[in-house]
């Protein structure tokens, strides 16, 4: 498949992956400001932050507070990570949130041990828990990510099978209990992919699920996010998650953070989408702001290139 698809749909992330990896804790009437702004660009769904444990993320203690302040704009999803049952708690008690039922499925046990405590297939039996979950709480099973999806910084190279074994295991996930595929992400956690790759594995996905929608979670730890979107596209791949500025980033892989290169940049996909022919739906002056914002907010430089070049006028 090599045609572009029409419109693509861009999931921010900054709010919360930019942050959560942040020493300083940034007073929330700024974070505020930057997600209405966000929104105001027209991004149609905005990861505000995640119900995660205090000690360890001290920067996400006032998720609640945060969403609770935050003047909310119709038409805009404002979401949330939680990781375990007591932050699913915390997220359904929390008024203004959209809840978007989601699971992680990883390819390899040494990052998964890592994150989770726990191996691959461990953490695939404790999955179906969360279906009870959210079918008990009214929540849509929307997102399956499948992690370290094209490599691992502890077993190196993710081979495809192990992609596509993650793929039989939701889709036998879902047959078993009636409900439908969510849509599948392929998330390079860690920086791994190359254009190549993310065309063999959005082929073999594509082959083994034909009518799922696939989406990608991609970072540009290495320089190569915006050729890996790119290559990404021209397999017809409608959904990116993004965030802000190029925030965020994932802390076990060296320099993948908001110091360096973190998440592919939301502006900077969102412009090249546009020269491309492709609509987002998003006004990519506002956009610019809210980057420019993010980055007057953290006080250093961060790694969106649109913001520092201007947009562009075109004859």
């Amino acid at each position: 498949m090599s045609e572009f698809p029409s419109s693509v749909e861009f999931h921010e992330e900054g709010p919360r992956e930019g942050f959560q990896m942040e020493k300083t804790h940034y007073p929330l009437e700024q974070r505020k400001v930057l997600i209405e702004l966000l929104a105001e660009s027209g991004l149609k769904q905005i990861q505000v932050g995640s119900f995660v444990s205090t000690k360890a993320v001290p920067t996400m203690a006032d998720t609640a507070e945060l969403f609770a302040a935050i003047d909310k704009k119709p038409g805009t999803r404002y979401t949330s990570l939680w990781l375990n049952e007591a932050g699913f708690r915390r997220a359904v008690a929390t008024p203004g949130i959209t809840l978007d039922g989601k699971i992680l499925v990883y390819t390899t046990d040494e990052f998964c041990l890592k994150n989770n405590n726990c191996t691959v297939l461990e953490l695939r039996e404790k999955q179906k828990r969360w279906l009870e979950l959210y079918d008990n709480a009214g929540v849509p099973f929307e997102q399956a990510y499948i992690i370290t999806a094209f490599g691992c910084n502890y077993e190196g190279e993710v081979a495809v099978s192990k992609v596509v074994d993650a793929v039989r295991f939701l889709e036998e996930l879902c047959s078993s209990s009636k409900r439908p595929l969510p849509h599948i992400y392929l998330a390079d956690t860690v920086g791994w992919a190359n254009p190549e790759s993310i065309k063999r594995r959005i082929s073999a996905v594509r082959n083994a699920v034909p009518a799922v929608r696939i989406g990608t979670h991609l970072h540009d730890t290495r320089g190569l996010g915006a050729a890996n979107v790119y290559a990404a596209l021209q397999m017809g791949v409608d959904l990116f998650d993004s965030s802000v500025a190029g925030l965020g980033g994932c802390p076990f892989a060296k320099h993948a953070n908001s110091h360096g290169a973190g998440n592919i940049c939301t502006e900077d996909m969102v412009f090249m989408c546009h020269e491309l022919g492709i609509k987002t739906g998003i006004n990519l002056e506002i956009l610019v702001e809210a980057a420019l914002f993010a980055e007057r907010m953290i006080g250093r430089p961060l790694a969106g290139k649109l913001m520092h070049a201007g947009i562009p006028r075109k004859k």
